[in-house]
């Protein structure tokens, strides 16, 4: 079975064509700046041949007919014909309280996708483009759709409440919902599968560290508690996220600069973070090698950007009372040895024995990072969030044909 696995933006789509047959990733891509001067595609095929493709590209369909063109030219494909496509999977990116699970996109529940729009005004939209391009361009191929939320939605109601009036939660949904769901869910397994243990016995703490970032409590192979909330506003301090901050502090904020609630949520998403505090840049790499010349924002940044990070982790061994296994994954959890080292710091009182050496350098790669006698085993596992949206679609479409 060849699935083609879609995760569209606002202005761009992050494509995969797997063959689930042989595990092979065919070919994957991007499209970039949709709908704006320059935009362009990049393709890479499983031969390692690349592409970059630019040309005018104004909305999510004519990208999608584009990279689908791609992937069954004569040149650059890895397709005979798109005949050859069984299924698309969607990465979305709220289901709210109606999406427990992955689910067959029919147009009933492409409706309840768009009845969480309001939920994440941001993303789901453009989400949706995607499914509405691909049901008038291969309207014969099933989709699916796979939920950032769906994982956390076994958390209890005293975690994903906050202390609102609760007719707000009933009018409106307004609750913790988390997201990252398909990342802390893989490498938990897979963690658990490289030690060869039951993850239903496990106390685990995953943390998923990127440009966005979260942290989840994933206690006997569920989520009990996860640091993103209502939006993937709160929690963690991110590249460009502010994480958790007063609400009256965003109160002030908006009488002081006489600013209404788009400017503030712009604010919020796309100038705080580690952005906002160091004035440098959302990067990890540029704030780190501006902290080692010297610059005090940037050394500011990287404390409370870790310092954040250890809290939420004794936060959430509290919570499990313990915890088994520490997981770092995320573009800045695969790769930065140092921001690794720098979290697990001072770890001793909760059973973390730190390898340093072991860690150092290390990049992208699934590795044991605790010493053997560390009595919590710390771990890399990189992510592939794309895998596991290929694989609900494959048994979603499974047992549609079984029926």
């Amino acid at each position: 079975m060849k699935i083609l696995v879609l995760n569209c933006g606002s202005s761009s789509i992050k494509y995969q064509l797997f063959d689930m047959a042989s595990g092979v990733v065919l070919a994957k891509g991007i499209v970039e700046k949709i709908g704006l001067k320059g935009s362009f595609l990049k393709n890479e095929r499983y031969d390692g041949d690349k592409v970059k493709l630019e040309g005018e590209i104004l909305d999510h369909q004519s990208g999608i007919e584009y990279l689908l063109g791609v992937l069954i030219s004569k040149k650059r494909g890895v397709l005979g014909s798109l005949n050859e496509i069984d299924a698309i999977g969607h990465r979305l990116v709220h289901g709210g309280e109606t999406f427990k699970t992955s689910c067959y996109l029919d147009d009933m529940t492409i409706k309840g996708v768009e009845d969480c729009s309001s939920l994440a005004p941001l993303h789901n939209p453009a989400n949706l483009k995607g499914i509405y391009a691909m049901k008038t361009l291969l309207p014969d191929v099933p989709q699916a759709g796979v939920f950032d939320t769906s994982f956390h939605q076994t958390m209890p109601d005293y975690s994903y409440l906050y202390a609102l009036p609760y007719s707000l939660y009933k009018k409106y949904g307004i609750r913790r919902y988390g997201f990252h769901g398909t990342s802390h869910a893989y490498v938990a397994k897979r963690a658990c599968e490289i030690l060869g243990v039951d993850i239903a016995t496990k106390k685990i703490i995953t943390c998923h560290l990127g440009n966005g970032a979260s942290i989840t409590a994933i206690k006997h192979g569920i989520s009990v508690d996860t640091s993103m909330g209502l939006t993937p506003v709160e929690g963690l301090i991110m590249g460009t996220r502010s994480g958790d901050v007063d609400a009256g502090a965003l109160t002030l904020i908006m009488e002081k600069e006489e600013i209404d609630y788009s400017s503030l949520n712009t604010l919020l998403n796309k100038h705080s973070g580690v952005l906002g505090i160091s004035g440098i840049s959302s990067d990890m790499r540029e704030i780190e090698s501006a902290a080692a010349e010297g610059e005090g924002r940037a050394i500011l940044a990287l404390q409370m950007y870790e310092y954040r990070v250890r809290k939420y982790i004794g936060a959430y061994a509290a919570a499990m009372g313990g915890v088994d296994i520490l997981i770092f994954t995320g573009g800045i959890g695969e790769n930065g040895s140092e921001t690794r080292e720098a979290m697990c710091r001072d770890m001793e009182f909760l059973g973390v024995e730190f390898d340093k050496e072991v860690n150092d350098g290390v990049r992208g790669k699934e590795l044991i990072i605790s010493k053997k006698d560390s009595r919590v085993t710390v771990m890399i596992v990189p992510t592939n969030e794309e895998f596991v949206i290929a694989s609900e679609t494959k048994t979603i479409v499974e047992n549609l044909n079984k029926k």
